[in-house]
């Protein structure tokens, strides 16, 4: 363990970052040293309230980034979404390296394999690195360890495999952003609108790292990456508890697969099934229980197939998925920190026990 503790700022206080503070609060090698905000009625608030914990933290949230990163500290949760503001992102990450932090984040899909990241977006976070002696490392649950780690994990115990097959299967009204449910993904549009997160290379965009990360760890050579897309309507109208009312006719749940293509065949596959009600599509796959789950299915010699389902926050399975990607990047945040300066992904950063965390509460 490290000593002294680290001190570490969670920038962002959305779904992500109110599981951040948790976290790093919870971290035995990690000390909560400030909480950066970007609307003026979180700012001067305590992170344990932001955080919905019962007790506060005596961490003043503060929407002045310079005044933070000022005082030099040695990790960075990033937070904040990077989905329509990429470019603002990577901003904030390289004002984060350079003053020679540690940054985690689920916020740039186009880092998650940031081996074959463009020259333009991958040069100056190699330049703040040089500058500032920081790291970066970008992961999450899917993308993230739904599709690297806990695969490649489970490929081990396999005498041979056909295909690999990482699917998240979820109810999307338990996801808390409702402009991205009904009009990035598309729920309760007509059936001829075009969800911007479905438009041909945008899945390859989010999800093709992690087909090459796969193919990486397996020693395989991706022929191209592949994908398919099926959506269907639904046949009556449904209110949902969160999200309201959903008109019959409109999408009510949508299929899509990003394919890593081997020797001419789909070998590596990452699969969403999303619905906004289970009426929708009931022949397609469903969870075993609850609003959503990530699953792993190996067709080979043995046939395995894991199933992780996860809650948080009274219950919320978008929330217990949000709670495992900080996971993974806030335990991620000591390793890093005693290795050299640099970009890493997630086949570089290994996966640890929790120690220390047993019975230890937030």
């Amino acid at each position: 363990m490290i000593d002294p503790p680290i001190d570490t700022v969670v920038w962002g206080t959305g779904n992500i970052g109110r599981a951040s503070i948790r976290a790093v609060t919870a971290h035995p090698a990690l000390r909560l040293s400030g909480v950066i905000v970007h609307s003026a009625d979180k700012s001067g608030r305590d992170a344990g309230d932001l955080a919905g914990m019962d007790r506060e933290l005596g961490i003043t949230a503060t929407d002045d980034v310079d005044a933070v990163l000022a005082g030099s500290p040695k990790a960075v949760v990033y937070a904040a979404s990077g989905e329509v503001r990429p470019n603002e992102a990577v901003d904030d990450i390289i004002k984060a390296i350079r003053v020679g932090a540690v940054v985690v984040t689920p916020s740039v899909y186009a880092l998650y394999d940031q081996r074959n990241a463009p020259p333009e977006l991958r040069d100056p976070l190699l330049a703040a690195v040089k500058q500032g002696g920081g790291s970066l490392l970008v992961s999450g649950v899917d993308p993230g360890w739904g599709n690297d780690i806990l695969p490649l994990l489970i490929s081990g115990v396999a005498t041979d495999i056909d295909v690999i097959r990482c699917q998240e299967i979820f109810d999307y009204t338990t996801y808390d952003q409702p402009d991205s449910v009904r009009w990035l993904v598309g729920m309760g549009q007509p059936m001829d609108y075009s969800p911007p997160m479905v438009a041909p290379g945008i899945p390859t965009m989010v999800w093709g790292g992690q087909i090459r990360l796969m193919a990486r760890a397996l020693g395989v050579e991706l022929d191209e990456i592949r994908e398919t897309l099926a959506r269907r309507e639904l046949a009556n109208t449904v209110t949902t508890e969160r999200m309201g009312e959903f008109e019959k006719g409109t999408q009510g749940a949508l299929r899509f697969e990003v394919q890593g293509i081997v020797g001419g065949a789909p070998r590596i596959v990452i699969e969403h099934v999303t619905r906004i009600h289970p009426s929708c599509a009931p022949d397609w796959p469903m969870p075993p229980t609850g609003d959503g789950a990530h699953r792993v299915i190996i067709e080979g010699n043995p046939r395995i197939e894991v199933t992780v389902s996860a809650s948080d926050e009274h219950g919320n399975a978008s929330a217990g998925g949000n709670a495992t990607a900080v996971g993974r990047l806030v335990g991620a945040i000591d390793w890093l920190v005693g290795a050299e300066p640099g970009l890493y992904d997630a086949i570089d950063v290994p996966l640890r026990p929790a120690v220390g965390k047993l019975g230890r509460g937030t």
